[in-house]
């Protein structure tokens, strides 16, 4: 399906407030349906009121043909009666029964009768005045009793024709009612359909109208998140939004100013304390050169000591630079496509002639795994996990490197032969600076940093890294999800 593009703002501005603008977007998708629902109670209340319409027709023309079918055997009667008794009273009778037939007559031409229906009607009307006119008429007196029955006869006749109105009414009114029905419901699915369609249409518009301001304060977020100061904080929207990328961006200048800061604390710490560091590693130098005259083996001693002990803090101080660097490192991951067999391929190689340095055999087992994450921090990991691996390897020990693919996860496993981690170190291993006890063959010189480094880039990237408990050596085991969309989003 084809993206449907965000609405110009210069189109369509924001309104005030987010909550607005969700009130609006609500009421606007809500339109379609609205008429939708009107347009169906219009039509039932018209089809309601054509029942009640039909049920009237209905019960006028069968009430008013029976009236009509009564009156037309009282017409019948009252003529035999004329015919034979030549009564007065008769003929009074007669003329007030004529009239009252053509009153329910005239009720009964009102409806709205087929025109079969309504040719009988008229043809029994006329035959009604044309009796009416021969019984009161001059000619009266000339008729004959036959003529008369065979006149009322006829009429007669005609009365069940009259009679058949009602039931035809009704049936016709009932057909055209289920016709209009069927023809109401079919309009009604179709304009919910189409309403529903145009809705979801405007929802799915309006949902990149809406989201534009949030997705640019996610944005803004991850930007601050990854470190990144440089680019100004701008989000388009409601007031409330907009003055929330304000904030964001005042942030974003607190951050750059706090992270200059920071970056200068730790250049003139770095200047302050390798300068007088430089003289005093210089001075014992010299010393121990003898440029200043003989030492005694005391002093030599006393020299070989102080020049040692500045290395040490000379390494520690840029270690514990490194060890920032790090930190700001972990928090700014650049996510690509990843090869992890070829990637631990390569950093092996920086360690191959250490190794063979000191005699050691390597072992990888590495399966083919497509990885998402950031290269270089990955790297350092296996660095440091390879670099631990050859110091505390005796000469002639293994390093065993396997890389694994298994549920949705990706492991890098560095297992070396060496003396391995003491119960009671194993969680302090992963702390900054922490070197743990002596081995037997003497302290392995260190920082501490490198299994801290290798855990802050591990947990970075949604995973973790863990010492696997077992006999012998130290078997590190580094496990990292395949794709970072939602670590990084969480992070």
């Amino acid at each position: 399906m084809a993206a449907i593009p965000p609405f110009p703002a210069s189109l369509l501005p924001y309104p005030r407030s987010f909550l607005g603008l969700l009130l609006g977007g609500f009421t606007v998708v809500l339109l379609p349906l609205v008429g939708a629902l009107a347009y169906s109670a219009w039509s039932t209340e018209r089809l309601a009121e054509q029942s009640r319409n039909a049920v009237f027709s209905a019960s006028q023309a069968a009430r008013g043909s029976r009236s009509l079918v009564n009156r037309i055997t009282s017409i019948e009667r009252l003529a035999q009666q004329m015919a034979v008794l030549k009564d007065r009273e008769a003929a009074a009778d007669f003329a007030r029964v004529h009239q009252s037939f053509q009153q329910v007559s005239a009720e009964l031409l009102t409806l709205p009768l087929e025109a079969p229906q309504l040719a009988a009607l008229k043809r029994t009307v006329a035959q009604e005045e044309a009796l009416y006119g021969l019984l009161t008429g001059p000619q009266r007196a000339k008729l004959r009793a036959a003529d008369i029955r065979r006149l009322t006869g006829d009429l007669a006749d005609n009365a069940h024709e009259v009679l058949a109105l009602s039931h035809i009414v009704a049936d016709r009114e009932v057909h055209r009612l289920s016709a209009r029905a069927e023809t109401v419901q079919q309009r009604i699915v179709v304009l919910v359909l189409a309403s529903t369609a145009v809705a979801l249409l405007i929802a799915l518009a309006l949902t990149r109208y809406i989201a534009r301001p949030i997705d640019e304060l996610d944005r803004s977020i991850r930007q601050l998140g990854g470190a990144d100061f440089s680019r100004p904080v701008s989000v388009s929207g409601p007031h409330d939004l907009r003055s929330l990328g304000e904030r964001l961006d005042w942030l974003r200048r607190r951050l750059a100013e706090h992270e200059a800061e920071k970056n200068r604390f730790l250049r003139h710490l770095s200047h302050e304390l390798k300068t007088p560091l430089t003289a005093v590693r210089e001075g014992s130098e010299l010393l121990r050169d003898e440029v200043a005259g003989k030492l005694s083996p005391a002093q030599s001693q006393v020299v070989g000591i102080m020049r040692d002990n500045s290395i040490k803090l000379q390494r520690l101080i840029e270690a514990l630079l490194d060890y920032q660097r790090a930190l700001h490192a972990a928090t700014s991951l650049v996510p690509r496509p990843v090869a992890l067999d070829a990637l631990v391929a390569e950093a092996v190689e920086a360690h191959e002639l250490a190794m063979q340095a000191k005699g050691q055999r390597l072992v990888l087992e590495l399966e083919s795994t497509a990885f998402e994450g950031d290269a270089e921090k990955l790297r350092s990991i296996v660095d440091n996990l390879l670099g631990n691996a050859v110091k505390f390897t005796p000469a002639g020990g293994t390093i065993t490197v396997l890389t694994r693919e298994s549920a949705g996860e990706a492991s890098i496993e560095v297992i070396d032969s060496g003396p391995g981690v003491p119960p009671e170190e194993r969680d302090s291993v992963f702390t900054s600076f922490y070197r743990g006890r002596a081995q037997p063959g003497g302290r392995v010189e260190g920082t501490g940093l490198g299994l801290a480094i290798a855990r802050e880039f591990a947990e970075a990237h949604g995973g973790s890294i863990a010492l696997v408990p077992g006999p012998g050596g130290a078997h590190f085991r580094v496990t990292l999800p395949r794709r970072l969309r939602q670590e990084l989003a969480t992070a």
